[in-house]
Formats: C-alpha cells, sequence, structure tokens
C-alpha cells in the first residue's frame, strides 16, 4: 500500500478534511486585505500646490494643464505681496510650501507623508518593499518549514503578521513604515506556503483540486471584505491596525491545525504520525481503518521512502539534479509572469476613472467565475493545459490594452477585468500543480523558490509601471509579453491529473520515465509494446536466444520461463527498444 492510498482509507471525503480546509481557509480572508492594502492606504486624492505663506489674500489661480485640468505639481511664482491678476500664462515653480489635499473620502500615506509628484515614486517604492519582503520569506521560511515542520512555521507567521501589521498603524516615518511593511510580506509567504503545503498533504488524491480551489475562494470572497473596510474606515492607520488585529486570533487558531503526517514519517516520527492518522480515523467515523494501523505496516509501507528521505536536500538540488531542474525552470517562469502581470492591473485600478471601491469590487469578483472554472478545467482537461492557457489568454488581454484609445475607458476596463480573472486562475491552479510537482521530501523549498519568483515579479510590477512616464504603452508591452512567454514554459511541465504526491525524486524519475513509455507507447502498432523498467525481450518462435529485430516484450517479474512459449503464441511480435 502506498502512502497515498493509506491517506485516502484514513482521511477520503471526511469531515476532517473540511475542518482542515477551513482551518487553514479563515485566515486566508485577511490575505487580500494586506495584499491590496496600499490600494486604499496608498490612494492619491486630488490635490494642488500650498499657497505661498507671503502670498496676497484673495482667489489662488492654479497653472492649468495640457488636460484642461490644473496642474498638480506647480503654481505661479508671483512676486511677494503682489496682486493675483487674471493672467495664467506666467512664470511657475514647484510646490514649495507642499500641497492641498481633497480629504473627504479619507487620508493615506500618500498625504502624510507628501508622496505626489517628485516623490510619487515612493508610494510605489513601499510596495516593492512589502513584495521584498515576500520574497525573502519565501527563501527563508521555505527552507525552515522542510526542517522544522509546516505548522511551526505557520504559527510563528501568523504571529509575526499580526505584530508588523499592527505596528505598521503607529509608524512615525515613511521609512518605518517600509520596514514593518517588509516584515508583513516576510510573514504572509510563510502563511501562504504552509497553507498549501498542509492542504495538499492531508487531503486525498481526488479532493485536491477542490480543497485547494475552494482555499483560494476565501482569499477571493477577502477582495470584497477590503472595500468595505476601506470605505467604513478612511483612516488610513485604523484601517491598517483593523486588517492586521484578528492574525493574533489567528494565532491561537493554528495550534489545532495538525502537522504534515507526510513530513512527520519522512522526518523520523512515525509514533507520533500513527497516533494523528487513528484519531482521524476516528473523527471521520472509520475507526476499524485506524484500529487496523500499526507503526510496523506504517514503517514497512513507506521503508522506501524512509530511507531515500534521509538524504537532506537544499535549493541547490533543485537546480542540479535534471528533472528537478527543468520543473524548477519552468514553474519559475510561469510564477513570474503570473505576479509580474496580476499586480501590474491588481495595483492600477486608480487610473481605469471610475469608483475605486465599486471597481475593487469588480476586480474581486470577476475571480469567483475564473476559480470556478479553473476546477473544472484543472479537473478534467488537466493542469499543464489550465496554466497554459490562462496565461495566454491574460497576456493577450494586457496587450490588446495599448490598441485601446484612453477614452474609451468602460472597453478598457473589460480587457483588464478579464486579464486579471485569467491570472487568478493561474495562480489557483499554480499553487496546486506546484505543490503535485515537487516531492514531499523537497516540495516546501521548492514552493519557497518558485514563489520567490512571483514575489520578484510583483515586486518589480510597481516599479515597471513608471515606465508608463516615458510612454503609455512600454509597460503594457513588457508585462503582456511575460505572461506570454509563462503560459508557453507551461506546456513543458509533466501533467499531474489523479496522480500521488511524489515522495521523492526516485518517485519523479519513475514517473518521468512512465510518462515517456506512454508517449511511445501511443506511436507503436497496435499490438506492440515497449517499456523502460520492468519488462525484458522474449526469444523469437522457435530460437533459444533473443532475436534482434522482431521480439514480444513481456513482464519479466511476472512470466516463469517455462510458460513463456505457450504465453508468445498468438500474440504480436514487435521491435524492442
Amino acid at each position: 500500500m502506498t502512502f497515498s492510498k493509506l491517506m485516502d482509507n484514513v482521511n477520503s471525503k471526511g469531515p476532517f478534511q473540511f475542518l482542515v480546509t477551513v482551518l487553514l481557509g479563515i485566515p486566508i480572508l485577511g490575505m487580500a486585505n494586506h495584499n491590496l492594502l496600499q490600494i486604499f492606504t496608498a490612494a492619491t486624492p486630488a490635490h494642488h500646490c500650498r499657497p505661498a505663506p507671503n502670498a496676497s489674500a484673495g482667489p489662488w489661480l492654479l497653472p492649468m494643464g495640457l488636460n484642461g485640468k490644473p496642474e498638480p505639481c506647480l503654481r505661479f511664482a508671483y512676486p511677494p505681496n503682489a496682486s493675483l491678476t487674471n493672467d495664467t500664462q506666467g512664470d511657475t515653480e514647484p510646490c514649495l510650501d507642499g500641497w492641498v489635499y481633497n480629504i473627504s473620502t479619507g487620508n493615506s500615506i500618500v498625504t502624510e507623508w507628501d508622496l505626489v509628484c517628485d516623490s510619487n515614486k515612493l508610494k510605489e517604492m513601499a510596495q516593492s518593499v512589502f513584495m521584498a519582503g515576500i520574497l525573502i520569506g519565501g527563501i527563508v521560511l521555505g527552507d525552515l518549514s522542510d526542517r522544522f515542520g509546516r505548522k511551526p512555521i505557520l504559527s510563528f507567521s501568523y504571529l509575526m503578521l499580526a505584530a508588523s501589521g499592527s505596528g505598521a498603524a503607529f509608524s512615525p516615518t515613511l521609512p518605518t513604515y517600509m520596514a514593518l511593511r517588509f516584515l508583513c510580506g516576510f510573514s504572509i509567504s510563510g502563511v501562504s506556503l504552509s497553507t498549501v503545503i498542509l492542504n495538499v498533504e492531508w487531503v486525498s488524491t481526488r479532493m485536491r483540486a477542490i480543497t485547494s480551489t475552494t482555499i483560494g475562494y476565501f482569499y477571493t470572497f477577502g477582495q470584497f471584505i477590503l472595500p468595505g473596510l476601506a470605505y467604513g474606515i478612511p483612516r488610513w492607520r485604523w484601517l491598517q491596525l483593523t486588517v492586521s488585529i484578528p492574525y493574533f486570533a489567528f494565532f491561537l487558531l493554528s495550534w489545532w491545525v495538525p502537522e504534515s503526517i507526510r513530513w512527520m514519517v519522512l522526518s523520523g516520527k512515525s509514533s507520533k504520525a500513527l497516533k494523528i492518522l487513528q484519531w482521524v480515523a476516528i473523527f471521520n467515523g472509520k475507526k476499524e481503518e485506524g484500529e487496523k494501523l500499526s507503526l510496523e505496516d506504517l514503517r514497512l509501507n513507506l521503508q522506501t521512502e524512509m530511507s531515500l528521505a534521509k538524504a537532506k536536500y537544499s535549493v541547490a538540488d533543485l537546480f542540479r539534479i535534471p528533472i528537478l531542474r527543468r520543473v524548477t525552470f519552468c514553474l519559475s517562469l510561469a510564477w513570474f509572469a503570473t505576479g509580474f502581470a496580476y499586480y501590474s492591473l491588481a495595483m492600477g485600478v486608480e487610473e481605469f476613472g471610475f469608483n475605486l471601491y465599486l471597481l475593487q469590487l469588480v476586480f474581486g469578483g470577476v475571480d469567483i467565475p475564473a476559480k470556478f472554472i479553473t476546477i473544472l478545467s484543472i479537473s478534467y482537461l488537466g493542469r499543464h493545459i489550465t496554466e497554459a492557457t490562462t496565461l495566454l489568454l491574460a497576456g493577450g488581454s494586457i496587450l490588446a490594452l495599448i490598441f485601446v484609445p484612453s477614452d474609451l475607458q468602460t472597453l478598457r476596463t473589460v480587457l483588464a477585468v478579464f486579464g486579471k480573472g485569467c491570472l487568478s486562475s493561474s495562480f489557483a491552479c499554480l499553487f496546486l500543480y506546484t505543490s503535485e510537482l515537487y516531492p514531499t521530501v523537497i516540495r516546501q523549498t521548492g514552493m519557497g523558490i518558485t514563489n520567490l519568483l512571483t514575489r520578484v515579479g510583483s515586486m518589480t510590477a510597481p516599479l515597471v509601471r513608471i515606465t508608463g512616464e516615458m510612454h503609455p504603452f512600454i509597460p503594457n508591452v513588457i508585462f503582456g509579453t511575460t505572461a506570454l512567454l509563462g503560459g508557453s514554459a507551461a506546456f513543458f511541465l509533466p501533467e499531474t491529473l489523479n496522480r500521488p504526491l511524489p515522495e521523492t525524486i526516485q518517485d519523479m524519475e519513475n514517473w518521468q520515465r512512465s510518462q515517456s513509455w506512454s508517449q511511445k507507447q501511443k506511436k507503436l502498432p497496435r499490438g506492440f509494446l515497449c517499456s523502460p523498467v520492468d519488462w525484458t525481450c522474449a526469444p523469437a518462435e522457435g530460437s533459444r536466444t533473443p532475436f534482434p529485430c522482431l521480439q514480444r516484450l513481456i513482464p519479466a517479474r511476472s512470466l516463469p520461463a517455462s510458460g513463456l512459449r505457450r504465453h508468445l503464441e498468438g500474440h504480436w511480435a514487435g521491435p524492442c527498444s
């Protein structure tokens, strides 16, 4: 019995699967609040230069831009105590005395620290620093999770997110705010990685796609919560505090989340793993199945996996071992493209000219049908087809924005919403697909490294958006082309539909040979057989030595020599390769 079958017997479609999904999913509701928080806490309201202290009393005239609106970053350089005139073509100067903001809808870090005009790049930098925290967290916490377990890292990440997020609400300066937001991103990486891995390693093979996408829906509904909170709490410090405080409760709740059985077995904690499995069997109403389990049976069934898992794997092995190198390269490109393009659209909501709160609801709402379609696609069409298609469609929609005039805001919004939905589907597919491709002994490290690339993409996306100051179409060309490249890379990944999770690297290599055998088998004429591992060439009819060309391949371990001639009678002969 394999480990996957053992888990299915004890935990297949039982209430425990539902409990694990809920315990892991509830904290994900708040993930969207932190990831997209700067849409509201860093919103840029209408603003103009503050009059000079020594300016004459009277109406304050502003220079007009080419679009017919007042210049937000320039004012007239009137002589001290000079009377204002109706002439609006005089000399101008920067806003030397600060700005006046329209704060009727609330304040933000932009209004508090004047992140406008020449300082507007600091706003994008703050988001990039947050994403840098997620990037570093993926590297550090991914490796620590493989060493010390999934549950301790999950609990630690909840506590750090609660503390750093709450601290950011009391930041006295922008650098302090950025440092605490970096820690928020660092902890978010640990939450997302541990959640995905625990979900995949606890549920049965047939339920993985459903539970993985269900947890994705928690994130989707979290996107509906954020606009409501932002509308009801217009002060950015109170909003920051509100989305962070619940993670103190999630930290306490995490003690009810069970540790991964797979990790415990491969880490030499079989006795504890057996007790948890028996408890799960009782919880699911399968007490008899649990009583049949014994420590000897558990070790016997997993003897190969346990012996191979004694070898310690590191990040270098992801690039040293050929099969891991190919998977890592293709997944990294797909992850990078998804994060890069996703945050280019998600953080650009202000650009579409509609109500910010309603538009964010639309951007969040598109995830509901997108992820439902993803469930159907990955369950019936397969993972790599789904991943490739979503990225190619997203890249096409982003590139299409180049050819839509800026005055057609409705069409531009439709394309952006469609692209964002495709990228949400890509995220949902990638989290499941990546966890299925990497073996247990290095799964968390692989998840951490590939997630690193999506964080590099999400970190650089705000910086690439700045290139729009040179020409508006440049960012979309970069974002769209990258998404197309990521979709193309997904075609080179193996399919994992209805396959058990690999425990060791040897399982991956056997899996690859099995897929190679299946592809060769489809190319042979009907009745011909070949296999890379467990088959041997039989002698041709009437000969005691192997025939060099026409031979029938038979299972070497299952056919006695005495029955060889009788087995071959009436069968086709084929080439042995």
